[in-house]
């Protein structure tokens, strides 16, 4: 069977290779992000692989069942770029990855606040250009601080307990809790209690109509001053232009990205070469006390690989008439 990868890179194509070693499938790697104009790339091709940043509205899933395609498989755990009713109504078939290394964006998480709080990035130029001098590098001790996190799925629960080993007081809100958090010492509130007292703020909700922009102005306003926060989840979580107020008042000490709302354009290429034309983003890499990574939280060895098995395995399942990992009712 072939499955034509959009938006494919050098590593995946190491790892679904990998993964195919028996040589079930027929690979075809395409680099291009997939949109209405490279849909027709996929004509003939009964399974389209996608990743997060690729089209997948009802305009460019019409275009893909019009050329044969007849299940989107996502090589990630979101979806909340898919237009499931479109795909639902053209008998399209969805499915995911639904876990495969919560620690891989749970550690990263805890990477940003530590070079964050230690200055790691300023300290690095420095040192590169023979300046050894330690003034503007004071940190302060993560123990004892209070950590907040939003969402406390298998991804936010590996955060909250690394936060516990650092010795952080973690406070969490979901609507769903956890009791084996809550035994292991994490409490959950309401969002704006928790806000009002988190000295950092970590992300790992999804991302759907009641969570867009939860972190906005108001929001951010209630933030203790100088509060850190981190998003490792999904641009949209955050209302982005309302972090340069934020951040130009003091009001958010430090600001840790590994996603953009407008990211699609931009993340996964090399555009070292050209004039960065997001103002908001280009604004943002001003400040001295803001890391922006392009979404490489899931870059582990470990989390390729299982994403490369995982969505394997549901287009094998998908074929045999026992679709796993399904987020429509195809």
């Amino acid at each position: 069977m072939q499955i034509m990868l959009f938006s494919c890179q050098n590593y995946e194509q190491e790892s679904f290779s990998g993964a195919n070693s028996a040589g079930a499938f027929t690979l075809s790697f395409q680099p291009s992000r997939l949109t209405l104009s490279t849909a027709a790339l996929a004509d003939g091709v009964p399974v389209v692989c996608a990743f997060i940043n690729d089209d997948l509205s009802a305009p460019v899933l019409q275009r893909l069942a019009a050329g044969g395609t007849r299940l989107i498989a996502l090589r990630s755990a979101g979806y909340n770029h898919v237009d499931l009713k479109a795909a639902e109504l053209l008998g399209l078939g969805v499915v995911r990855v639904p876990d495969y290394s919560p620690h891989a964006i749970a550690e990263h998480a805890v990477a940003l606040i530590l070079a964050l709080n230690r200055r790691i990035h300023r300290a690095y130029n420095r040192t590169r250009e023979g300046d050894f001098s330690l003034h503007g590098l004071i940190g302060f001790d993560l123990h004892g601080k209070t950590v907040g996190v939003v969402g406390t799925g298998q991804i936010g629960a590996a955060f909250a307990r690394i936060m516990l080993g650092f010795g952080c007081r973690v406070l969490a809100s979901d609507p769903q809790i956890d009791p084996a958090l809550q035994q292991a010492g994490v409490h959950y509130l309401p969002l704006g209690e928790m806000l009002a007292q988190t000295d950092i703020l970590s992300l790992h909700c999804p991302l759907n109509t009641a969570t867009r922009h939860l972190i906005d102005a108001n929001a951010l306003t209630c933030l203790k001053p100088g509060a850190m926060l981190i998003n490792t989840g999904r641009g949209a979580l955050v209302d982005t232009p309302a972090l340069i107020d934020a951040l130009k008042s003091g009001r958010l000490g430090y600001l840790g990205l590994d996603v953009y709302e407008e990211e699609a354009q931009l993340f996964f290429a090399d555009c070292s070469d050209q004039p960065l034309q997001d103002d908001v983003l280009a604004r943002l890499l001003t400040f001295p006390n803001v890391i922006i990574t392009a979404h490489q939280a899931f870059l582990t060895r470990e989390a390729l690989a299982a994403i490369a098995t995982t969505t394997l395995n549901n287009i094998s399942a998908w074929h045999a008439g026992n679709a796993t990992n399904r987020v429509n009712a195809v």
